[in-house]
């Protein structure tokens, strides 16, 4: 060591060579105080991954106008939620019960790359079938499959990236959940930006749509760069070797794959609660955001603006109450949970908003809740994020993340579906 850094070579002798004869053997890697996180960067790497895995959702999404002009009649929004969560929340569970000690790395990888593929669908079919022309619905079928394969790979990346913060210090995993948060005001603006300069005609609507997906192209391809960095770092190796020291203690122990059966219920037990909160939160959410928000309220005085505004507002607040937890962490994540029970009070209030008296029905009203239906979820969100995983052993820290994304997206599949048949 130079100085007194501790060095990936470090890290690897700790793990691999034996201490000389008749010396005092080197002290383990847990006994050494973990290494700095130098000029913030594995911060910003896990930043950065956490805006990626959410950013093709959020590009589909926000050029819903497009599509449907491009496809009038279909129900853009409530298809392309539906396909979508369905699609990641059926690997997860594969990977949960069937491949729990497959390489992430690999995984990661491969979701990534999917992700571009999935990505350059929509730009590439424009160029070469659909140039803007509406009503062929044989390249809406394709639109909604690039969707699935979106799905999917979010189930491969965001299940492997929030396992991986899992093991590291509850900061990584705040600069990941805070990471998703920018994802949706990056679009956001995007949108202001796009409404602002090009015209709001069918040419205007394409030249918004392609530009969407090409930044979320170009993001995805930082994200792969930066994912293949951060197992390098010195913090990194530092906790990884951790785990690899808890695992082999485990195997030592003669795990058999019964006895794993018996660990992943032992898991689910420990993080059930967060995981419950978790799905509460986003089935809430998702059931009133962004479908009741763009279709059932308007305003007079804004008119086409006043949904591009609403959603502005919902993760400009999303993105604050995902970043408040690293000024105050709430500790207790059963009063988390009940915050997440508390936020059924959304729909008597939103259904106020439609139906109730005339100074509710204004467009202030609308802008508080949904700014509290930003804050509520990114904040309580980071909170049950970073608690679970460390409500289990190192060794499985990984797994628990899987599972409480697992918990996530069901939250979310059930949020479409309400979204779906509910009509406020």
């Amino acid at each position: 060591m130079a100085g007194g850094e501790y060095t990936p070579a470090d890290a690897e002798a700790d793990l691999l060579l034996p201490p000389p004869a008749g010396s005092e053997p080197e002290p383990a890697p847990e006994a050494r105080p973990p290494p700095a996180d130098t000029l913030g960067v594995a911060y910003a790497i896990f930043f950065t991954l956490g805006t990626g895995f959410l950013l093709p959702w959020n590009a589909y999404i926000t050029a819903v106008d497009y599509f449907s002009y491009l496809y009038p009649g279909a129900p853009v929004d409530r298809v392309f939620s539906v396909s979508y969560m369905l699609s990641c929340f059926l690997p997860l569970i594969l990977i949960v019960l069937c491949f729990p000690k497959s390489s992430a790395p690999a995984r990661i990888n491969t979701g990534m790359s999917l992700f571009t593929v999935a990505l350059l669908v929509v730009p590439v079919m424009d160029a070469v079938y659909v140039k803007g022309v509406p009503g062929l619905y044989g390249a809406f079928d394709v639109t909604v499959a690039a969707t699935v394969l979106c799905g999917v790979a979010d189930a491969l990346v965001q299940g492997g990236v929030i396992g991986f913060a899992g093991e590291l210090p509850a900061r990584y995993m705040q600069a990941v959940v805070a990471g998703t948060a920018t994802s949706g005001v990056l679009v956001s603006v995007l949108r202001v930006i796009t409404k602002g300069v090009y015209p709001q005609d069918a040419n205007g609507l394409r030249k918004s749509a392609i530009l969407y997906f090409v930044v979320s192209i170009v993001v995805m391809i930082i994200c792969i760069v930066c994912y293949n960095v951060a197992d390098k770092l010195p913090v990194v190796i530092y906790y990884k070797n951790i785990k690899k020291r808890a695992q082999k203690a485990e195997e030592d122990g003669g795990m058999s794959g019964s006895a794993w059966r018996s660990t992943l219920w032992s898991i689910v037990g420990r993080v059930k609660w967060h995981g419950i909160g978790i799905a509460l939160i986003y089935a809430i959410t998702l059931s009133i955001f962004p479908g009741y928000i763009t279709e059932d309220v308007h305003s007079e005085a804004l008119k086409d603006w006043y949904p591009i505004m609403l959603i502005s507002a919902y993760n400009v607040f999303d993105l604050v109450g995902k970043s408040l937890p690293a000024f105050y962490f709430l500790e207790n994540a059963n009063i988390a949970v009940a915050g997440s029970f508390a936020r059924l009070l959304f729909y008597p209030l939103f259904y106020g908003c439609l139906h109730g008296p005339s100074f509710f029905r204004t467009e202030i009203p609308v802008t508080i809740l949904t700014c509290l239906l930003g804050l509520t979820n990114g904040y309580l969100t980071c909170i049950l994020m970073t608690l679970a995983p460390k409500a289990v052993p190192i060794q499985h820290s990984e797994t628990a993340g899987i599972v409480i994304v697992l918990f996530l997206v069901a939250g979310l599949v059930v949020g479409s579906f309400v979204a779906w048949f509910w009509v406020i």
